[in-house]
């Protein structure tokens, strides 16, 4: 059966509010971006000539009124987004450190996009139903009612032979402790045939401070099909049915933030996925992927924001030949 969307995914959009210079009080400035990563994902895969859907929830506010007209500028279906009438939407501010890394002040306690309920995703299962990707990650987890939705929605993806992709971009202060993190982490893996993963959620997930290990130890706990261990500025590895392909990040001179990168690597490692077919992937189509995602993430770098700024496909094409 003929599917009609590439990918669907599942969870939060939110308003990231980055920080855009000082004030002459020398006060911060913040821009407020659309963002969250499901979105920011979609969106890369959209601009790499894929048909795109998201299912979620934000609030019947200004913000979330912002978020469906941003997000479907960006040729995303936002048919399955809901208004929540009651709760607002989330909000993120994102502070920069002095090592290029970034640190989250959430605001969502509660925030719209974890009040999507079981009855919500039923509503749209087509939606999923009609997926050749579905994705989730580990923050629908934090929280009910999006906990037992985003379940549900698992549930319907596997029935419908849908490919699962996973990414448990774990943010420390949306959980109520490590236990809580590691246990849906966990869930997660155990659903998925995709895994995007970090470096620090390696460590974190395994305890290996050796990341090799550490995807090993997934490997034979969870039987994933598909990896992708990302480490910042060193590069990232797939590793599919024995195979372990390493690709060195593509470092950018223009680089000024990396929100969004693993976002950005994500979606456009997984439409090289759809055009090579997940199950016939070898090393070449591997390293060409890897590629792919290394050179879109290294663009992303250079902007403010992600979901509204994502590159096309000439610019990751020609951004690859440089490297080359």
């Amino acid at each position: 059966m003929s599917k009609k969307y590439d990918s669907v995914a599942l969870g939060e959009l939110l308003i990231d509010w980055v920080q855009c210079g000082t004030s002459s009080q020398g006060n911060p400035i913040y821009e407020c971006n659309p963002g969250g990563a499901p979105c920011n994902l979609l969106s890369m895969m959209q601009k790499a000539g894929k048909k795109v859907c998201f299912i979620g929830k934000v609030g019947d506010d200004m913000f979330g009124r912002m978020l469906k007209k941003r997000t479907e500028e960006q040729n995303i279906d936002m048919s399955g987004l809901e208004f929540d009438k009651e709760i607002h939407t989330t909000l993120a501010f994102v502070e920069k450190k002095e090592n290029g890394d970034r640190d989250f002040s959430f605001y969502r306690n509660p925030g719209a996009d974890i009040m999507i309920n079981k009855d919500d995703i039923n509503k749209h299962k087509d939606l999923i139903q009609n997926a050749k990707i579905f994705i989730f990650e580990n923050l629908s987890f934090t929280d009910q009612p999006a906990r037992d939705a985003t379940i549900e929605a698992i549930k319907i993806a596997k029935e419908s032979n849908c490919i699962i992709a996973f990414d448990p971009n774990y943010r420390p202060p949306l959980w109520n402790s490590e236990k809580d993190a590691k246990e849906w982490m966990e869930y997660g893996l155990k659903h998925c045939d995709i895994l995007k993963i970090s470096d620090n959620e390696i460590e974190f997930l395994t305890g290996e401070k050796d990341y090799h290990k550490g995807i090993q130890n997934i490997i034979e706990r969870f039987k994933i099909k598909l990896i992708f261990a990302t480490y910042g500025p060193q590069g990232a590895r797939a590793y599919y049915k024995g195979e372990d392909i390493f690709v060195k990040a593509y470092s950018n001179p223009k680089t000024i933030e990396t929100t969004g990168a693993g976002d950005t690597f994500y979606g456009a490692a997984l439409s090289k996925v759809l055009e090579y077919g997940f199950d016939k992937l070898d090393k070449k189509s591997l390293e060409d992927t890897l590629k792919f995602a290394q050179a879109a993430a290294s663009l992303i770098t250079t902007k403010k924001g992600a979901l509204c700024v994502m590159p096309s496909r000439e610019e990751i094409e020609s951004e690859v030949k440089k490297h080359e």
